[in-house]
């Protein structure tokens, strides 16, 4: 699997974040990291402790890794839930955190197998 094909399943824009970060090895490497964030994690304990607030710090920190990375699918989806959030509970926002969590499996089961097919 290619970068590129990574980018294409994981619903993300390759050209974008290679002319953002200059260069596939840096893109490569920040990819990679992503799945080192704990955002998603604190995203999820927060919706579970209805800790709304917590919550909405962890869902604006995954929109902007994703913006960063080009993660289009999953920063759509953790902006809308950010933007449910800001100023506390929302009933949508169960919804959109099923969505963010199900883009989150996608770009993450995407990028496991590029690093699988491309081990250093």
């Amino acid at each position: 699997m290619t970068l590129r094909e990574c980018y294409a399943a994981l619903g993300g824009n390759y050209d974008d974040v290679v002319g953002r970060l200059r260069s596939e090895r840096m893109v490569r490497k920040f990819v990679l990291k992503f799945l080192q964030d704990g955002s998603y994690n604190l995203l999820c304990r927060s919706m579970a402790e209805e800790n709304y607030s917590e919550a909405f710090r962890a869902a604006h920190t995954i929109k902007g890794i994703c913006q960063n990375l080009g993660l289009s699918r999953l920063q759509d989806s953790s902006s809308r839930l950010c933007e449910s959030l800001r100023n506390g509970y929302t009933p949508e926002a169960e919804e959109l955190t099923k969505k963010v969590e199900e883009d989150y499996q996608q770009a993450a089961s995407a990028i496991l197998a590029f690093q699988e097919a491309n081990p250093e």
